[in-house]
């Protein structure tokens, strides 16, 4: 009898467990890097849109550690990056048609690599290769002046558009985006 009721007991407790989890990621606000969105409003109504997810710094030394210079990042955390843009756009003087996105980086200390992928719907760490790129634009990078806790996606006005900013640890990444 206490064997049935111990096995009994453990497949309630896995329910809960389960239950919970499952809850956990419906409700993405209580990630440990939760969804974050960042938008810049261009003339005439048009838009652009990126969704990410923001981890955090948790006193680790993001770049080298966490993320390696020369190599694909995902750009975030949890699912894929997307940029959205309502209407055709250039990107560091590249020409990206309006449409759905996702958004890896390649970064380095002196300077990034955005990378916009076609293919859209993946997880954020499955790049899915060259083939798939529809551009590649080169990104200033720099120091901040105060160390970024939450990796940061951030658009300011610039002109007839928008730089477009990220930010984590000490160092930012930007590149001009803007109507055609």
């Amino acid at each position: 009898m206490k064997k049935v009721l111990a096995v009994c007991s453990f497949a309630v407790l896995a329910f809960v467990v389960g239950a919970i989890l499952v809850r956990a990621q419906q409700d993405k606000s209580k990630r440990p890097s939760p969804p974050a969105t960042a938008k810049c409003e261009l003339a005439g109504g048009k838009s652009i849109t990126i969704d990410y997810s923001s981890p955090r710094k948790k006193g680790r030394k993001v770049f080298e550690e966490v993320v390696k210079y020369g190599e694909i990042w995902r750009t975030g955390a949890n699912e894929a990056t997307t940029f959205v843009t309502s209407s055709d756009v250039m990107v560091g003087g590249k020409h990206v048609p309006a449409g759905s996105y996702t958004l890896f980086t390649i970064p380095g200390k002196d300077k990034w690599v955005l990378v916009i992928s076609k293919k859209t719907g993946e997880w954020g760490t499955d790049y899915p290769g060259e083939k798939e790129d529809l551009v590649r634009v080169d990104m200033k990078a720099g120091t901040s002046s105060a160390p970024v806790e939450n990796f940061t996606i951030s658009f300011d006005k610039a002109g007839n558009g928008c730089n477009l900013k990220l930010a984590w640890d000490t160092t930012t990444a930007w590149v001009e985006v803007g109507t055609m």
